[in-house]
């Protein structure tokens, strides 16, 4: 059965007493793929964290500056996925000497999203995808109801990044997502959420979204 997870009503969002979008009013109902696309800037990330806020239950979150700690390795940064599931002591000890049943876990997550054999690299040094793919792997790790995702495979190629979102799909009934590339977010999506001048313009599905309505989120 469909159940309404988030709604907005008519409501201005932003930051620091400054409007980013106005008159926002939005749901999000289990089982949808929602893309949010618009040029940098539009406020996709305003409506992604404003989403987020919103949401009750078990969710996974991937800022579009992936949150990682590039010191740790691979492994540890997937891991922090669980750090809530479990008490402090088991955390500090999964810090300094992780056992082989936690590491097996977290390499198959890694292996899922193409990362075999780099769990005990920092990640400092990764490339800007294969942070990405931390990331993701560490939202796959956590798992739960829904996944909102921040940009999460501008650096990595088509291909790649249509197999990720796969992933996620694999393991999140709902997804709320802010896309770059349009082709892939139709593709993808059961629903398009467009945001040009500070307002959400375009809310349909991909075969409703016209070349034109699309184009006019970018001037």
């Amino acid at each position: 059965m469909t159940r309404v997870l988030a709604t907005l009503e008519n409501e201005d969002l932003g930051w620091d007493g400054k409007t980013v979008l106005a008159g926002v009013s939005l749901s999000v109902a289990s089982g949808e793929r929602l893309a949010l696309l618009g040029k940098s800037g539009a406020g996709k990330s305003t409506l992604l964290t404003t989403i987020y806020s919103r949401l009750l239950g078990r969710i996974a979150y991937v800022p579009q500056d992936t949150g990682l700690v590039g010191p740790l390795s691979a492994f540890h940064n997937v891991w922090m996925g669980r750090l809530d599931d479990h008490r402090t002591a088991r955390n500090l000890r999964t810090l300094v000497w992780p056992s082989k049943a936690e590491r097996a876990t977290v390499d198959t997550v890694l292996d899922a999203t193409g990362l075999s054999g780099l769990g005990r690299r920092p990640v400092m040094n990764l490339s800007g995808g294969q942070k990405q793919r931390v990331a993701l792997s560490r939202a796959l790790l956590r798992g739960g109801d829904v996944v909102l995702a921040d940009e999460p495979v501008s650096a990595v190629d088509v291909t790649q990044g249509a197999e990720l979102l796969a992933r996620l799909d694999e393991t999140f009934a709902t997804s709320v997502i802010a896309m770059h590339d349009v082709e892939m977010a139709k593709g993808w999506a059961t629903r398009i959420i467009g945001i040009a001048g500070g307002r959400i313009v375009l809310d349909c599905t991909p075969t409703e979204a016209s070349d034109a309505d699309i184009a006019a989120l970018y001037v």
